[in-house]
C-alpha cells in the first residue's frame, strides 16, 4: 500500500455577517429564525447519516424535520445556488422530500422528515422491489422535460477537487497521475455516444428513501446536473455492491432489454470514474481533518484493480468490478 503523508488542516468556511461562526451556532440561529422560537436548541442526538453533510432529525413544534449540517469543505465542492434550484425541480417532479428552508450561502437545509421511513441501504439494495423502484425513479428523472441549469462533468469536478487538495498541501498516490490518464484514454476510445439528461449523479442506496406506504423518494440533489443516464445506473450498481443477479435485473428493467455491449462498457467506465472522483473528494475531507483515510484507500485500490484488469479484458464482468478485491 503506498505511503501518503497527510497534513491535517482545519478550515471553517461558514460565515455570517462577515464573521466566522461555528456551524452549530449558525444552525441554531437559523432554526430560531425559521420557526420564530428563541428556545430552540440544535439537537444532534438523532443522527440520520450522511457523507458530504451530516443530517439530524429534530422534532420542532410537533413536526419532525431533517436538519442538514454541511460537512467540511462542502461549500467549495458544491454550488449551493444550483443545488437549491435543482432541489426544487426534483420536488416538482415528485421525487424529493419537502424542503422548508435552504440557505445557499452556508448550505444549511431543513426538510420535512419522511415519517417511518428507511433508506434502501438499510433494507436491501438487491431485492426485486427496491430494484424496480430505483429503476422507475431513474427513468422518471432521466425522461423529465424539466432540465437542470447545470451540467455534471466528472472530469471538470475532478480537476476542481484536485485543486482543492493542492491548496490544502495534500499529496496524491504516487501512481495517481498515470492511472488517471489510463482511465481517460480508455474512456475516450470506448465511449462512443453520450446523451445529456437530468441526472442525480449520487444514486447511492442511502439516497433512496422508502416511506411506510412503500413510496420511494430520491433525496440529496447537491451533485445533480445534466449528464449521461448511465452514470446514475453505474453509481447505484457500484455503491450498492449489487450481486450479478441484481445487476441483470436492474439493467433489464431500466433499459427494457439487455443493453448493448457499448452501453455496458460505458457503465463500466463510469464505475471506474466514480471510484477515482470520490476518492479525490475523500482526500479533501481527510486533509481537512475528517476521518476518510480508509475510504480513500478502499476506493483507490478498487479503481486500480479495475483499470488494470479492464484494459486487458474489456469483457471483465460488472459484478467483478463491484468487489473491493
Amino acid at each position: 500500500m503506498p505511503i501518503i503523508f497527510f497534513i491535517r488542516k482545519i478550515i471553517d468556511l461558514n460565515m455570517c455577517g462577515g464573521l466566522f461562526m461555528e456551524i452549530e451556532e449558525l444552525i441554531q440561529k437559523k432554526l430560531r429564525i425559521i420557526f420564530n422560537d428563541n428556545s430552540i436548541i440544535f439537537d444532534k442526538s438523532r443522527f440520520t447519516g450522511g457523507l458530504t453533510n451530516y443530517n439530524y432529525i429534530m422534532d420542532i413544534k410537533g413536526t419532525e424535520y431533517v436538519v442538514r449540517q454541511p460537512g467540511g469543505m462542502a461549500n467549495l465542492m458544491i454550488d449551493r445556488k444550483i443545488e437549491k434550484v435543482n432541489n426544487k425541480i426534483a420536488l416538482d417532479i415528485g421525487l424529493n422530500s419537502e424542503c422548508v428552508y435552504f440557505d445557499e450561502v452556508s448550505g444549511i437545509k431543513v426538510s420535512v422528515y419522511i415519517k417511518d421511513s428507511k433508506n434502501i441501504g438499510q433494507i436491501d439494495p438487491c431485492c426485486i422491489t427496491n430494484l424496480r423502484n430505483v429503476s422507475a425513479i431513474m427513468k422518471k428523472i432521466h425522461s423529465s422535460q424539466k432540465c437542470f441549469p447545470n451540467s455534471f462533468d466528472w472530469q471538470v469536478e475532478l480537476n476542481k477537487y484536485e485543486r482543492i487538495v493542492e491548496k490544502l498541501n495534500g499529496v496524491f498516490f504516487f501512481d495517481y497521475g498515470i492511472l488517471k490518464e489510463e482511465l481517460i484514454d480508455f474512456m475516450q476510445k470506448n465511449i462512443k455516444n453520450t446523451i445529456s439528461v437530468p441526472c442525480h449523479n449520487d444514486t447511492v442506496p442511502e439516497n433512496f428513501v422508502v416511506d411506510k406506504n412503500g413510496k420511494t423518494y430520491l433525496i440529496d440533489w447537491e451533485y445533480s446536473g445534466m449528464n449521461d443516464p448511465s452514470w446514475d445506473i453505474a453509481s447505484y450498481i457500484l455503491e450498492s455492491r449489487l450481486t450479478e443477479d441484481a445487476i441483470q435485473y436492474l439493467l433489464l428493467d431500466y433499459y427494457g432489454e439487455f443493453p448493448t455491449d457499448e452501453e455496458i462498457l460505458k457503465i463500466k467506465c463510469y464505475m471506474m470514474a466514480q471510484d477515482l472522483l470520490w476518492m479525490v473528494w475523500a482526500m479533501i475531507r481527510h486533509y481537512n481533518g475528517d476521518d476518510f483515510l480508509d475510504y480513500c484507500y478502499s476506493r483507490y485500490e478498487r479503481f486500480k484493480k479495475n483499470i488494470k484488469t479492464i484494459t486487458d479484458s474489456p469483457n471483465y464482468a460488472i459484478a467483478d468490478m463491484v468487489k473491493k478485491k
